[in-house]
């Protein structure tokens, strides 16, 4: 079964690692490690950066909770057996959300997209060859950034950023 810490390291360098930015038209607002204050205010590590800054002895283990509760558990990654798979569906659930990689995740291995990876989900998951579900899901999620910007022209830069990340999960 996949390992939440290998996912972990490679989405974290995706994120940009630990750093605290703020990017003109990034709708997430203030980031830290990869979690947008404007999408979840109630993150404890906010209160951390707040109060002690970004050099909290604490704040790694809040980021680390935040990515396996919020994520991990969520697209069910401990269940999916190919490691590359797991990285790439958590590795896009963190930049386009739970339900949204669910769905698409779902349309890959022709599941209906209800929009949560249940038992139903893994099993075509598992059973998928690993090296046709990266390339099919790759593919997905291209469409899905070209969608975002035709949709809204502030968005396109972001896609050279996004098209690299998809890209680097294809290795």
């Amino acid at each position: 079964m996949a390992d939440f810490d290998q996912a972990f390291e490679i989405m974290m360098r995706n994120e940009g690692g630990y750093t605290l930015h703020q990017v003109a038209g990034d709708r997430g607002g203030q980031t830290y490690a990869g979690i947008a204050r404007h999408f979840n205010p109630g993150w404890r590590g906010w209160v951390l950066i707040d109060q002690q800054g970004v050099d909290s002895p604490m704040l790694s283990q809040a980021v680390r909770d935040f990515y396996a509760v919020e994520f991990w558990q969520r697209i069910s990654g401990d269940q999916v057996e190919s490691q590359p798979v797991a990285n790439s569906i958590f590795d896009f659930a963190v930049n386009a959300g739970v339900k949204t990689v669910s769905k698409l995740v779902q349309v890959v291995v022709g599941s209906t997209p209800d929009g949560v990876i249940g038992a139903k989900t893994i099993a075509r998951i598992n059973t998928t060859d690993s090296e046709k579900f990266i390339l099919k899901f790759s593919l997905a999620k291209v469409a899905r950034y070209a969608q975002i910007c035709n949709r809204d022209r502030s968005q396109r830069k972001f896609l050279l950023g996004w098209m690299n990340r998809t890209i680097a999960g294809l290795s």
